[in-house]
């Protein structure tokens, strides 16, 4: 099997697993106890919090962990946005993940919110001038993907960033995708909150983390005990933290070259696939993109077909967002990048993490085709489409 659903979520890597150890057993304790146990735990929620501190180039006392990606997208859209003063007007893009629309959409609909929706060109891109036409002086939050989880275009957002930055706004990035794959260093980015997930880059399910610039106010979304300085109360998931801290260690090692080969990997994967199945269309930029992502759209294919086909070839992969599978809407994504409903409901996407060698996806080419035209001469048309 070769699987290429890793922006679903990736395995667990080894070393992570025997770093989490320990605080699943011997040092189980509660980081909030004043006792021996819970002081061991406390130590090792101290060191993960500075090694992802040191990942992202922030202060320690900067980061909040989650439960996961989801989690700190809503801390930060609602939290920044209900403790800033300044307005009720949110500016972000209709391609962002379903945690960050969400959020949004709460803050419309509960708190009085108005919304602007930067659109997106055929690419997926988001142009610095649509972003500054969308600013005004009410508006709280900025909030842009560094990289898109469906089509992998890579966003601007250091120029973003400093757009928002010139109107005293506040920005936001879900970095979720991104991590493992382009470098993550805040100062650089210049933002003011970043989320990450543990799961996409061999942590486990259930860890997360929200750098928060230390001057930005943020409203908690849970109330309890006041662990993560106030800002996320809960008992913190010490082995959690400590996977995530040894896979951010894991990901920026050698990142640049690993990045590289991916890349070169891609190219040649999409333009095998091209070839192998006429009529298919990559989908978002054709360079800003992640090294390992490559979707595209089959027209006149029924793309969750093609997923069958392809599984049966021993080709694991997705229609798109994991968040979304089972739904019987059309990719929001596709559709805010002008795809009518029918061919967007063609859409596969192939996202691949470091284990997976140039050798091994370029067998994948061929399959893809081999899938595609199964498919047409069954003359399995794109669900919906009549």
């Amino acid at each position: 099997m070769i699987y290429l659903d890793a922006a679903a979520t990736a395995p667990v890597r080894r070393e992570v697993l025997e770093a989490m150890w320990p605080y699943l057993t011997g040092d189980f304790g509660n980081p909030s106890s004043h006792h021996g146990v819970g002081e061991s735990a406390a130590r090792a929620l101290a060191d993960a919090r500075a090694a992802v501190a040191a990942w992202l180039g922030c202060r320690a006392s900067e980061v909040v962990f989650t439960s996961g990606g989801t989690e700190a997208d809503n801390l930060a859209v609602k939290g920044i946005a209900l403790a800033n003063p300044r307005g009720r007007h949110v500016v972000t893009t209709p391609i962002e993940h379903e945690a960050v629309l969400e959020s949004v959409d709460h803050l419309v609909r509960l708190h009085g919110f108005s919304v602007t929706f930067v659109p997106v060109g055929r690419d997926g891109l988001v142009a610095p001038d649509d972003f500054a036409a969308a600013l005004r002086p009410g508006t709280t939050l900025a909030s842009v993907m560094l990289a898109n989880n469906e089509v992998g275009t890579v966003q601007p957002v250091a120029e973003l960033a400093r757009l928002a930055h010139e109107h005293g706004i506040p920005f936001h990035t879900d970095a979720v995708q991104a991590a493992g794959w382009l470098p993550l260093d805040v100062g650089t980015l210049g933002v003011d909150a970043l989320s990450v997930s543990g799961h996409k880059l061999g942590a486990p399910k259930g860890i997360g983390a929200l750098f928060v610039r230390g001057r930005i106010p943020l409203e908690p979304v849970l109330h309890g005990g006041g662990q993560e300085r106030g800002r996320r109360s809960g008992t913190e998931n010490v082995a959690g933290a400590v996977g995530l801290a040894t896979a951010a260690r894991l990901a920026a090692d050698g990142l640049a070259e690993r990045a590289a080969a991916a890349a070169a990997a891609r190219d040649a994967f999409v333009a095998a696939v091209l070839a192998e199945a006429p009529g298919a269309e990559v989908t978002g930029h054709p360079t800003e993109r992640l090294p390992g992502t490559a979707s595209f759209v089959f027209p006149g294919v029924n793309g969750e077909a093609v997923l069958l086909e392809l599984e049966r070839r021993g080709v694991v992969s997705s229609s798109g967002s994991a968040c979304a599978a089972g739904s019987e809407d059309a990719s929001h994504v596709l559709l805010a990048l002008g795809y009518p409903e029918d061919v967007a409901r063609t859409a596969v996407r192939f996202s691949w993490g470091p284990d997976v060698t140039a050798e091994r996806l370029a067998a994948v080419g061929p399959a893809v085709g081999e899938a595609v035209r199964a498919v047409s001469r069954l003359g399995d048309g794109p669900r919906g489409a009549h």
